[in-house]
């Protein structure tokens, strides 16, 4: 009978391609009836056709026993077929490989040629049991005169070690011996091992240094030589003494040999081993770098790859080495790799700091902006095209201009200059012009990321609100954000923070009236709903200011600008409040009110003969004076600038002392604490309790005395005060009572969904007519140290140093919390020249006022609650046969400047 045999098999896969399932049949069928068969050349080869055919993807789990069957075969060739198809199927999950232990043990005490098969095999089917099994053979192996065996012996006690650990206290002192070997191939073998082995337990390991550092001088074998770099590298963290001594071997290694791979695994194991301390550290740290750069320079693009993740590793204690070779990093930035572009990018970021953060932020925002197409080539550009064929240019899609490579950027862009609260930021001047250049240039979606920046910077440092209102003045004039607001990466979230600065600072604008048309513009209501709210909330801000500020210069020649920009703004919000967005048309609405208020008492106003007042505003808060000025100029400019907003601290939330009596377990009403826990009462004490409402109502409505205590009541959908005195209850119906409501809460005790309060309970309310009265005379004295409505900074102060920016990094912290300033570096006068943006603008740039960084003086901070002052009003004889019940405001405190404010 003529059987197919495995170049048969391989030809007709090759030739059945279309019907490729058929034949696998077919042949799976003649496979299981060979493999059944006697004869073991028959079967080995039935076991090598499974073999090739499940590195296909078919299974041969089911011939398992077979394959075993042909391992116990005394001819060498036939045996090595069946450790074969053990390698290839077996696994910890086969049933028949307890049946191996015997034939192994037998196999390693047979001829060489069965020893090294089996050892070959032994390895990749080991388990936990026959790694328990196998160990004394296999230690006792690690002594055979053949070298060959030696080393695949030394080669599977990794596997045992692996498999079964408690074998590595008999075996790992005859593993030592090894390294020791007369063989250079057993040595290379041990070393591998115990590399292996150390990545765990290196500490476990350094006895052996002595041996390691003898092959580590004397061997010539790079590869040998590169494990043992490895195994001292994990090994010198934990012994500080190895440091100095491997520093002049490695020195060595790195200055002579012509290997890369044994140059870079020297480089590496430096870095790791902590061997670049020191003065011996330092010449090494630089011979290190040298060779890291020539990496980055050389074509392979691997040894670029390797050489970045290096560099990122020394940054950290050597970056004025890294420093050096700035320009050779930045030119990886423009590989064709994106993998090489990203570790780049990476290096840069941990290289940055104060000194050359400007001019590797410069460098980045150059790869983001595209190539001009429309460029007229010169007359050698357009001659070499004809003589030679152009190379095409760099399709959209190339990844140096990928959507995704583009927001990585930009992001790595604005982490390298925020990290650490703008640490690294000297100029903030320059960082607010960067912000608005990514966003013109990135094309990516980021301008939320943008928006946050800009808004935390002109918090955070006061020197910087004067040039970034004239930034944010340059965007909002500029429509190129408001026509591309539709599409993707158009940053037209910028257009938010541009109007928040404006309308938050408008005090450093000159002519705030003349923003207002670019905030309410019609293309406005096609922004998203945030941004047009922000805009029509900026608007109301600077309106509000600018008529402030012509109140306190009021002439009856303002009257009719004044109604013109009313006119206007009443028409611009009319067309807002009917948008579709109800955040949008709810600000809309409320601004159109107030200027709808404005607009009538503008046209009653008359203008008025002067009354002896020298400061116009100062009228607005005589009460018996006239002003001469419409009063509703004030109208709108006090509800945003009555508090200044500052950055708060991260902890802020979490350093709220809580106050002394507040009690953040117990109800806020106690009357509804009855009420939720009648709600799951039977009907008859719902109807009992209305019963003794109602007496209470009858009896309340026949006197005309006060009645202490009261319940609530939900009625026709809202809640009334009804009055139950607690008098009519009688002595069975209390004792009723309470026997329901211990049953009630017995029942809830053990319901998990309740929390049951064991507390005493509280003492019955204090009698209002015991509270004392206290009498208010007149109204609250306003401070004159400070105006309400402070003016626009003076023209005649000019800024004639550079502004020093101090950086709130802390923030606000509530009252009662512990304060922790930290002082900011001062910046150096040098600092480079930024680029001024509103050359075309005929307006000068406004001067800025000395601000002082927001302080709260320690004796201001109240150390407990104060003690509340109770008032009552006296009583007023009514009626009504319903009498409300009395409210007290306890929260009355005394103020910072001596007033009584009440909340």
């Amino acid at each position: 009978m003529w059987e197919r045999t495995l170049q048969d098999l391989i030809r007709g896969l090759r030739a059945n391609k279309n019907d490729e399932s058929k034949f696998v049949g077919q042949a799976m069928d003649e496979i299981r009836h060979e493999i059944k068969s006697k004869d073991m050349e028959l079967k080995a080869g039935a076991v090598m056709k499974l073999t090739y055919l499940d590195m296909l993807g078919y299974d041969m789990n089911w011939a398992s026993f077979h394959i075993i069957e042909v391992m116990s075969s005394p001819k060498i060739h036939i045996k090595s077929v069946g450790y074969l198809g053990a390698v290839q199927s077996f696994n910890e999950d086969t049933d028949v490989l307890m049946l191996t232990t015997n034939l192994l043990k037998k196999d390693l005490s047979s001829t060489p040629a069965d020893i090294a098969v089996t050892l070959n095999g032994v390895s990749s089917i080991m388990t936990a049991d026959l790694a328990r099994d196998l160990s004394p053979e296999l230690v006792g192996m690690l002594n055979h005169s053949r070298p060959h065996i030696r080393k695949r012996a030394v080669a599977a006690m990794y596997k045992v070690f692996q498999k079964y650990p408690d074998s590595l206290h008999h075996g790992i002192g005859r593993l030592q011996e090894k390294l020791e070997d007369s063989d250079p191939a057993v040595v290379c073998a041990t070393v591998n091992v115990l590399c292996e082995l150390a990545r765990r337990n290196p500490q476990d390991y350094l006895p052996l240094a002595p041996q390691l550092f003898h092959l580590l001088t004397t061997s010539s074998n790079n590869w040998m030589l590169i494990k043992i770099v490895k195994l001292f590298g994990s090994l010198s963290p934990h012994e500080p003494r190895l440091v100095k001594k491997l520093q002049p071997p490695i020195t060595d290694l790195i200055s002579t040999t012509s290997a890369i791979s044994l140059l870079y695994e020297c480089v590496h194991t430096c870095i790791i081993g902590n061997m670049l301390q020191g003065i011996t550290g330092d010449s090494l740290a630089r011979t290190c770098v040298s060779k890291l750069a020539a990496f980055i320079e050389d074509p392979d693009q691997n040894l670029k790859y390797i050489a970045l993740l290096a560099m990122v590793k020394i940054v950290p204690t050597h970056p004025h080495l890294v420093a050096e070779h700035q320009d050779t990093i930045l030119s990886s930035v423009d590989d064709e790799d994106i993998s090489i572009r990203m570790r780049a990018l990476d290096l840069l970021s941990a290289l940055v700091n104060r000194d050359n953060l400007q001019s590797i932020v410069q460098q980045l925002l150059s790869h983001l902006v595209k190539p001009e197409s429309s460029a007229i080539p010169s007359a050698v550009q357009s001659l070499s095209q004809h003589i030679i064929p152009s190379t095409p240019a760099k399709s959209p899609g190339a990844p140096s201009q990928s959507t995704a490579y583009r927001l990585v950027l930009s992001q790595r862009i604005m982490t390298m200059c925020s990290q650490n609260t703008y640490d690294n930021v000297s100029d903030f001047e320059w960082y607010l012009s960067v912000l608005v250049d990514l966003a013109y240039v990135s094309n990516v979606d980021i301008g939320t990321q943008i928006r946050d920046q800009l808004v935390d910077v002109v918090g955070r440092v006061r020197a910087a609100r004067s040039y970034a209102v004239k930034l944010m003045v340059k965007v909002l004039s500029d429509d190129t954000f408001l026509l591309h607001a539709g599409e993707q990466g158009s940053c037209s979230e910028v257009l938010w923070a541009a109007a928040w600065i404006c309308g938050e600072f408008c005090s450093e604008l000159s002519a705030p009236d003349e923003l207002i048309p670019y905030l309410l513009q019609p293309e406005i209501a096609s922004l998203r709903p945030d941004i047009a709210a922000v805009c029509i909330q900026s608007a109301t801000k600077l309106f509000g200011y600018w008529a402030s500020e012509a109140a306190k210069q009021w002439m009856e020649s303002f009257l009719e600008d004044l109604k013109q920009a009313v006119d206007i703004m009443i028409e611009q919000m009319e067309q807002l409040a009917s948008s579709t967005q109800i955040e949008v048309q709810e600000r809309a609405a409320n601004v159109l009110q107030l200027l709808i208020f404005i607009k009538r008492d503008v046209a009653m106003y008359k203008p008025k003969q002067d009354n002896g007042f020298s400061d116009p505003s100062a009228a607005a808060f005589d009460p018996v004076s006239e002003p001469s000025f419409p009063k509703s100029l004030y109208l709108i400019q006090p509800l945003f600038s009555s508090h200044e907003l500052n950055p708060v601290a991260s902890i802020a939330q979490a350093s709220v002392p809580v106050p002394d009596g507040l009690d953040l377990d117990a109800w806020i009403v106690p009357s509804m604490q009855v009420r939720v826990a009648e709600e799951g009462d039977d009907g008859d004490v719902t109807e009992r309790k209305i019963k003794r409402n109602k007496k209470g109502k009858d009896k309340e409505s026949g006197s005309k005395t006060k009645v202490k205590g009261g319940k609530k009541k939900q009625k026709e959908g809202g809640y009334q005060e009804e009055l139950a005195p607690q008098e009519e209850e009688t002595a069975e119906e209390k004792a009723e009572r309470e026997r329901l409501k211990a049953e009630r809460l017995e029942r809830m005790r053990d319901d998990p969904y309740y929390i049951m309060d064991d507390r005493s309970p509280k003492p019955s309310a204090e009698d209002v007519d015991s509270i004392p009265v206290v009498r208010l005379d007149g109204p609250l004295p306003v401070s004159q140290e400070e105006p309400r409505l402070p003016g626009l900074r003076s023209s005649a102060s000019i800024r004639s140093a550079p502004p020093l920016f101090v950086v709130q990094k802390e923030g606000e912290m509530p009252v009662g919390a512990v304060i922790t300033s930290q002082p900011s570096a001062p910046v150096p006068s040098s600092r480079r020249q930024t680029p001024n943006l509103f050359d075309t603008t005929a307006t000068p740039p406004p001067s800025l006022p000395s601000f002082q960084s927001y302080e709260v003086p320690d004796d201001e901070l109240r150390t407990s609650t104060p003690e509340p002052i109770k008032v009552t009003r006296a009583k007023k004889k009514g009626t009504s046969t319903v009498k409300k019940k009395r409210t007290v405001k306890p929260d009355v405190k005394v103020g910072d400047e001596g007033t009584v404010v009440t909340h």
